[in-house]
């Protein structure tokens, strides 16, 4: 029998934020997939967890994904881990996940965690539908296209983004959508948690008076006049 492929949601910034399922599944499986393993090491010394370690990121080669497949095909049950959060979300666990079911391995989601789905919860936003689009581009030509082609949207628009280009994203935002609403979240469920609701403008100016620190969770929604 093959082993099974357990994509396990860990916490976003809180340790607490973890499942039950969660904690017996990194307990129990022969191996932990994780995008770093220093990161994942930390989680798992807090909750007396010993399962072997093993790095897959965005440089893993094909080799390492054959070398889980195979390990998977030969009966043992790996549990895939990102920094934090659900894998495959702007993440490179999903050439894993792609390659076991290929082999035929059963592949098993154990949820918890999301960055996208916590914002959307205290974002006040019509969010029955909601579309998301990872990091906007980091060149500026490139990013104003992106923006220019979310100007129909007529749902949410769920982005990541990093400190050090969040006004440059908010500016193009502004520049191509106009002053619309915008929800972003910084540093969520983390000692320094944020959540800011207003129109582009209103951010800007705010995040221009205090500098952008920690990891952003942006909710646009590009077609509505009111907050």
């Amino acid at each position: 029998m093959t082993g099974v492929l357990y994509v396990v949601a860990t916490p976003i910034g809180n340790l607490q934020d973890i499942t039950l399922r969660a904690l017996e599944t990194l307990r129990t499986v022969d191996l932990i997939a994780a995008e770093d393993t220093r990161h994942t090491k930390k989680l798992l010394q807090h909750y007396g967890i010993e399962t072997p370690l093993v790095s897959f990121h965005q440089h893993s080669g094909t080799g390492r994904i054959e070398h889980l497949v195979r390990r998977l095909l030969q009966g043992e049950s790996i549990a895939l881990v990102t920094d934090a959060g659900t894998p495959s979300l702007s993440d490179p666990g999903g050439t894993l996940v792609a390659a076991a079911h290929q082999a035929g391995v059963r592949v098993v989601p154990i949820p918890g965690a999301s960055a996208v789905t916590a914002l959307l919860s205290v974002a006040g936003l019509p969010a029955h539908r909601f579309r998301f689009e990872g990091f906007p581009p980091r060149k500026a030509g490139a990013r104003q296209r992106f923006f220019e082609a979310l100007r129909g949207a007529e749902m949410p628009i769920v982005l990541f983004e990093s400190p050090n280009r969040l006004l440059a994203t908010l500016e193009a935002a502004y520049h191509t959508l106009g002053d619309c609403t915008i929800v972003v979240g910084r540093e969520l469920t983390k000692q320094f948690e944020e959540v800011f609701r207003g129109k582009l403008s209103e951010a800007i100016s705010h995040w221009q008076a205090t500098p952008p620190r920690g990891e952003f969770v942006l909710a646009l929604m590009p077609n509505a006049d009111t907050l």
